[in-house]
């Protein structure tokens, strides 16, 4: 008899031994009374085993619809800050107005070694390898670590002329990390709008960074000022037209100080130095 017929014969046996202890306990904690702790403990078990299963089952194989539904949703997101977004709309044939590329932060460059379509900005900012501390001095926006590549979302129109520019930004607010798009005009100064689609703020009060209200007051304001220097943030109080420095000014989220600081806080960071400003200076030309 060869090893191999030797080892399956044995596992055979074995399987026989155990299959035969298994019927028997079986038999056994059926007889017991219902109420009985053995009992309850076994059905307690493989109740929790089977669901266990299931719910492993489900996520695995539910885990592709998971990530398309999910890179559905951020493309709804890109296309809502720029105001193509309507409802019943086919997404992924609107989002072909895009050109997605990949940007080296610190050399302001466009990195085209890096797959736009498999890179992931959020993870990459986890990843010690694509990432880097971000000072504590320098860290407004508390985000601690920036990842090396960022994202960028370039609006074409059909005869390949630049319409806006779509930025991901986040940073830290009351409750949770805040994170959103804000998209530029062609100029990389003028506001087209924002948009937050990952917060846990507290709703009615800096929750309503999502409102569309508010969010309809970013249109038309500028980033930067005569010197470069990104300084639009909000401020307490309606913003007046007439008021000096208007259009470097948004109303603050009533109740929501250090929400509306937060906000505030993220947009100086990416727009700054540390953020998208060395590509937005080569893009458009110095500020």
């Amino acid at each position: 008899m060869s090893e191999n017929t030797q080892a399956t014969s044995q596992l055979a046996e074995k399987w026989q031994v155990w299959r035969a202890k298994a019927e028997a306990y079986y038999q056994r904690l059926l007889s017991l009374p219902n109420d009985s702790f053995e009992k309850t403990l076994a059905v307690a078990f493989w109740l929790c085993l089977i669901c266990a299963v299931v719910v492993s089952f489900a996520a695995v194989a539910l885990k592709p619809l998971q990530e398309a539904n999910k890179a559905a949703d951020m493309k709804r997101n890109i296309l809502e800050v720029v105001g193509l977004y309507e409802p019943g709309m086919d997404v992924d044939e609107a989002f072909k107005q895009f050109e997605i590329k990949v940007v080296d932060l610190n050399r302001g460059d466009f990195a085209e070694d890096v797959d736009p379509d498999t890179y992931d900005m959020r993870k990459a900012a986890r990843d010690p390898k694509l990432s880097e501390p971000v000072p504590k001095e320098r860290d407004i926006a508390q985000i601690k670590r920036k990842p090396k590549y960022a994202t960028v979302y370039l609006l074409k129109d059909e005869n390949g002329e630049l319409k806006a520019i779509v930025l991901p930004v986040w940073g830290y607010g009351l409750w949770s990390t805040m994170y959103g798009f804000l998209a530029l005009e062609p100029d990389c100064n003028t506001v087209i709008g924002i948009n937050f689609y990952d917060q846990g703020e507290t709703p009615g009060l800096g929750g309503e960074v999502v409102n569309p209200a508010w969010r309809a007051l970013w249109k038309g304001k500028k980033v930067y000022d005569e010197n470069g220097q990104p300084v639009l943030r909000l401020v307490k109080g309606n913003v007046s037209p007439d008021q000096p420095g208007a259009e470097y000014m948004v109303d603050a989220l009533a109740g929501a100080t250090l929400t509306s600081n937060g906000v505030s806080n993220l947009i100086r960071f990416w727009l700054g130095e540390d953020g998208y400003k060395p590509f937005l200076d080569k893009f458009c030309g110095k500020l």
